[in-house]
């Protein structure tokens, strides 16, 4: 317990920050959706203007007037990504890889507290961090929304924070993995964020392509789909899986590697 509580202090301002970020912003665009509502016929109409692939990249398949579409579009499709990220690398990077730049690993590991323990209270802290930051995410615009009387389900959008908590898990575990495999946070996050930033790529060329939509299963993005949770109450059985896996795996194999690594490399 005392690594966890270390970790929780350390990880602290970075949640409350971010947390702050998405309230905030989820909160804005929950006052803002009864003028989506109330302009539905002039969002469509200007909808018309721009080719089908173009919306459907940015989640906008649908009207801004649907909450599903409306919640995709300014949350799930960039803002929830970016923040889970921001969260995901510099977390996930820092047990490992920051803490022995800066020297500061020798001091815990010089005490009773085991490898496995004083990265696993690490792997803990990353998974409650996303868990408060999802709940953030989704908060801000339920709870306004609801204030201006938006038909927003609450059932549906916390199925919807499961999801977001997930892929952002997905994104520690690799990332955490990376950072005892290099032993660089520089790295770690490099690879980490290059590939995000590839997969998201990939996702809009299918979207914008079909030629190349055989390419959408390789991208994470092809399996954050929050628009039927919202709306219908689908559960992405596959999806949650996909990405628990992920980060299982992720923080497993981290695990199993920093028990043996040598620090002095």
């Amino acid at each position: 317990m005392t690594a966890f509580r270390l970790e929780l202090r350390r990880n602290r301002s970075l949640t409350i920050w971010l947390g702050v970020l998405l309230l905030g912003y989820g909160a804005s665009m929950g006052a803002m959706y009864p003028i989506m509502v109330q302009n539905d016929e002039v969002f469509r109409t200007y909808m018309k203007s721009f080719p089908k692939e173009f919306l459907a990249a940015f989640g906008m398949t649908g009207s801004p007037s649907d909450p599903g579409v409306f919640f995709t579009t300014y949350i799930a499709s960039w803002l929830w990504p970016v923040m889970a990220a921001i969260g995901a690398l510099l977390i996930g990077t820092r047990a490992a890889a920051a803490d022995l730049d800066r020297g500061f690993l020798d001091l815990p590991l010089s005490t009773p507290i085991s490898r496995s323990r004083y990265l696993g209270a690490s792997i803990a802290g990353q998974a409650l961090v996303m868990a408060v930051l999802a709940l953030t995410a989704i908060a801000g615009v339920w709870v306004v929304g609801r204030l201006v009387d938006a038909d927003f389900d609450a059932v549906n959008f916390l199925l919807a924070g499961v999801l977001a908590w997930l892929f952002g898990c997905a994104i520690a575990g690799v990332t955490t993995l990376l950072s005892v495999i290099t032993l660089s946070r520089a790295q770690a996050a490099g690879i980490a964020g290059g590939v995000l930033v590839a997969m998201y790529l990939v996702f809009v060329v299918t979207q914008v392509s079909p030629d190349w939509a055989w390419l959408a299963t390789l991208s994470a993005w092809d399996h954050f789909e929050t628009t039927p949770i919202i709306d219908h109450g689908t559960v992405p059985i596959g999806d949650m899986a996909l990405f628990a896996g992920i980060a299982i795996a992720g923080w497993l194999g981290a695990l199993a590697a920093f028990r043996g690594r040598n620090l002095a490399a």
